[in-house]
């Protein structure tokens, strides 16, 4: 990880951009700091698009179809649920400075959400950037079992549709292995990053195919 000098440039959307193009992004030590540090992993977690593993158990819940999936309704309320400290965290990164440049990214529409409702309530989903042919995962949450789950399906589904052909996740974590999710070199990393960011996603596409 690395910091910047207090001289650092503003934090701006594209200078969030810039930074994810260049295989950096932005973290914050607690929601109550304003300030942001740059963080390169020397190992980097990203979901291989062929090879999410869904169980038995995951695969009845979304046979069961209790939720609406929807996209890009309410960021507000995403980011909201994201930064909740729950029963899996005590902490979050999400402070006032994330809130704000990635809510005018959504604006400008490089970040997107994928919703889970149940009836008038959100019960999960994620957020993050869409860059070129790279999908950017920033973070997720439930308040239902298997509901963040849900999202991630949808989002690797939407990504294969639209010709994405990365999903970084930043970091690997337990939830994320146990989903599919590896590590991979950063030299690897950038490797793939730059065939990413020379394609041209189209997050929207697999609304278009549904509607034919």
């Amino acid at each position: 990880m690395s910091r910047p000098d207090p001289f650092e440039l503003e934090i701006t959307p594209d200078l969030i951009l810039r930074a994810y193009r260049a295989g950096i992004f932005p973290m914050a030590e607690s929601a109550g700091d304003e300030d942001l540090f740059w963080v390169s992993p020397e190992r980097r977690g990203i979901l291989p698009l062929d090879g999410l593993h869904v169980s038995k158990s995951l695969r009845k819940s979304m046979r069961r179809n209790d939720y609406a999936l929807r996209i890009d309704t309410d960021f507000d309320a995403i980011i909201d649920a994201c930064a909740t400290m729950g029963t899996d965290r005590d902490s979050t990164w999400i402070n006032s400075t994330i809130r704000s440049v990635y809510g005018e990214l959504f604006r400008r529409r490089h970040c997107h959400t994928v919703e889970v409702w149940d009836g008038t309530g959100l019960v999960g989903g994620l957020y993050g950037l869409a860059i070129g042919g790279a999908f950017f995962g920033e973070s997720m949450f439930h308040t239902r079992t298997d509901a963040s789950k849900i999202a991630l399906v949808h989002l690797v589904e939407r990504l294969k549709a639209g010709g994405f052909v990365l999903l970084d996740t930043q970091f690997l974590t337990e939830h994320l292995a146990s989903l599919g999710g590896i590590e991979i070199k950063r030299e690897t990393y950038e490797m793939l990053l730059a065939d990413a960011l020379a394609r041209k996603g189209d997050f929207g596409a697999l609304d278009r195919q549904m509607e034919t």
